[in-house]
């Protein structure tokens, strides 16, 4: 009786055994579960997380970071659910503006936002967007022309890097600190100048000296330069109303164009799914934001050009206008020449810029 008692004891033990062990597996396994659901979305967000530096000049508060960037950079953040986190380098501590491009090729920035005209030769194509002659209402259509114009022409000279957006200033204008009221008041006259704007006011009988925008209110202010050919927004987001006093309407000689772009091999390593949503947002924010965005500061400027720093605006007489325009309107002509001898269709690219323009601005009057 005790070795029956005690076998089925024994028996009875180890199915109980057995069950508390099963039980204490699944609480370790419930506790485990209910310790990680509570942060499983911060995990997934950690986990294959991207992280991308993007290289630009203009200041930390400046609307092209504080408006475009660090906005576009959180949409995109959040779209992705935390997997691709974009991270802003502004003030050239990167890269300078005039190697932003090639850093982007080679890797030393993922992304980068820079002018195109900064590195002179480096896109002929995209030059004709920033011809003078070719007439744009405001930035709006600018950028239009020049996204949807690079887009249809597709040149070499920006296939290697995926290109994410492309925007433009507008028409420009001549402030100095001396008074520009004809092309005898501009002869010898030393102004800063990028790219085919250099080439414009070299034609008009002025000294361009070449350097990006960051470097400009110091040689302003030294007098090493007497004037800029630029967008009025840098009087306010750049200071410079503060080291010029004159402000010579020229919308006909100025346009730049601004390139958002990635290294190839950082994009061809994203999913296709955080590529579709880079595209996305990306497409968003230049129509909700960079087109608009000179357009906005511009006028900002102005106020803050006359009412605070009391600028003087210089506008030119009809016939002074045609002295000008006469001078500057053959390089959209030796454009094309030096296009074809380059192996390109110069009058292809050069038709199909004025045709954007005429489209866009009836749509942006």
């Amino acid at each position: 009786m005790k070795r029956l008692s005690f076998h089925r004891g024994g028996s009875v033990f180890s199915r109980v055994d057995k069950r508390v062990s099963i039980l204490l597996v699944l609480l370790l396994v419930f506790a485990l579960a209910g310790c990680s659901s509570g942060s499983s979305t911060e995990q997934g967000k950690k986990q294959g997380t991207v992280e991308l530096n993007l290289a630009h000049f203009f200041p930390a508060t400046h609307p092209a970071e504080t408006e475009l960037i660090q906005p576009w950079a959180k949409a995109i953040y959040e779209a992705t659910n935390g997997q691709v986190k974009i991270k802003s380098n502004p003030g050239e501590t990167l890269l300078k503006a005039d190697g932003i491009y090639d850093g982007v090729v080679s890797g030393v920035a993922d992304i980068g936002l820079s002018c195109f005209s900064y590195t002179r030769g480096r896109f002929p194509v995209l030059e004709a967007f920033e011809l003078p002659g070719t007439t744009y209402n405001n930035s709006k259509v600018a950028s239009k022309v020049a996204w949807e114009g690079i887009k249809q022409l597709n040149p070499k000279e920006v296939q290697d890097t995926k290109l994410l957006m492309a925007f433009a200033t507008g028409p420009g204008d001549l402030f100095t600190k001396v008074p520009v009221r004809s092309l005898e008041d501009l002869q010898g006259l030393e102004i800063r100048a990028t790219g085919l704007s250099a080439d414009t006011l070299k034609v008009l009988g002025a000294n361009p000296v070449a350097m990006p925008q960051s470097d400009a209110y110091e040689a302003l202010s030294k007098g090493v330069v007497k004037g800029n050919l630029s967008t009025v927004e840098v009087l306010k987001g750049w200071k410079h109303a503060e080291v010029t006093q004159y402000l010579t309407r020229t919308p006909f000689l100025y346009n730049t164009v601004f390139f958002v772009t990635m290294n190839l091999n950082k994009w061809n390593s994203l999913s296709p799914e955080n590529q579709k949503i880079i595209e996305d947002v990306s497409k968003k924010y230049f129509e909700e934001v960079a087109i608009s965005l000179w357009d906005k500061q511009d006028e900002a400027a102005l106020k803050y050009a006359f009412d605070e720093k009391g600028m003087k605006e210089i506008k030119l007489s009809d016939q002074e206008t045609s002295r000008w325009v006469n001078l500057v309107k053959p390089m959209q002509d030796n454009f094309v020449k030096k296009m074809n001898e380059k192996g390109f269709q110069g009058q292809q690219i050069m038709d199909t810029v004025k045709a954007l323009a005429d489209k866009y601005n009836q749509e942006y009057k």
